[in-house]
């Protein structure tokens, strides 16, 4: 099957007050009469872990990594890199120490988005500059902000071309390790994963509910105006997402309670200060 045909296959077809009851689990009356194709595709948006074993095509990667460097960077520092990783071994490693993570086995492609400060202190050390600026906790996050950026650009690149994804927080757990695997220099970390590939057609995979408006969006000032109604209710709606996923029916809350539980949820990334350090980055 073609590139084409895959990627109108995929596509959404949905209405738009459809996506939006199926982003929400709910009805929503937001105004639709600007709807657009770019509206459709990211609100269309699931995370896909069974793929097809077909490769993804250099030109499709390059499209991507386009798409990526077109999303806002700050002060044009351009502070981010990304490895695409396609080979069997390399990439089981990575999915042993990520989880273990099979998606990252089942997909095709594999990419690693970085916080790259390493370009910037070579161009720093050239023009004789001590770049100090790169040694500060801010330097840190705006490399981390600007991969997120990107990343996020070309996730909806690649899903508007009929291709899944799913992020990887779990490439953080051996933060380390990855930067061997993948030969990164000093001041450069793997901040998170995506795997990419065509949907496996047999495996449904449903958009999955968010967090009422109500509870995100404020206006002029911050309101705190959680109510458990709305969260119950919300609940609820998960647990039928979870159901028709064949996943155990345990709704949000009680999924972010145990996530964030102690430390040991954490998954060794409590260490994650120590270690970024260790790789190069001062983040005073």
């Amino acid at each position: 099957m073609s590139v084409t045909r895959f990627a109108s296959a995929l596509a959404p077809t949905d209405a738009p007050a459809d996506l939006l009851r199926r982003r929400y689990g709910a009805a929503q009356s937001a105004d639709t009469s600007n709807w657009n194709s770019a509206l459709e595709s990211i609100l269309s948006h699931r995370s896909v872990r069974n793929y097809l074993p077909q490769p993804v095509p250099d030109g499709l990667l390059h499209l991507a990594v386009a798409a990526a460097q077109s999303a806002p960077t700050s002060s044009g520092l351009q502070a981010w890199s990304v490895v695409a990783v396609e080979d069997p071994e390399r990439r089981a490693k990575l999915a042993e120490l990520a989880g273990p993570n099979p998606q990252i086995l089942s997909a095709p492609l594999f990419l690693v988005w970085l916080a790259d400060l390493s370009r910037l202190r070579k161009i720093a050390t050239e023009r004789d500059k001590s770049g100090d600026g790169l040694d500060y906790f801010e330097s840190f996050l705006l490399a981390s902000v600007d991969a997120a950026l990107a990343a996020q650009n070309a996730l909806v690149a690649l899903e508007s071309l009929g291709l899944g994804t799913c992020y990887i927080g779990g490439i953080r757990n051996h933060p380390a390790e990855v930067g061997e695997v993948l030969g990164l220099p000093p001041e450069s970390f793997a901040v998170f994963g995506m795997t990419v590939g065509y949907p496996d057609p047999t495996v449904e995979t449903e958009i999955k509910p968010r967090l009422p408006q109500q509870l995100v969006l404020h206006r002029e000032r911050y309101q705190p105006q959680t109510s458990e109604a709305e969260l119950s209710a919300y609940d609820e709606r998960m647990a039928a997402f979870q159901t028709g996923q064949g996943m155990p029916p345990r709704g949000w809350t009680n999924v972010v309670a145990s996530r964030i539980a102690d430390v040991a949820a954490l998954k060794g990334r409590d260490a994650l200060i120590q270690v970024v350090r260790r790789m190069g980055f001062k983040v005073k």
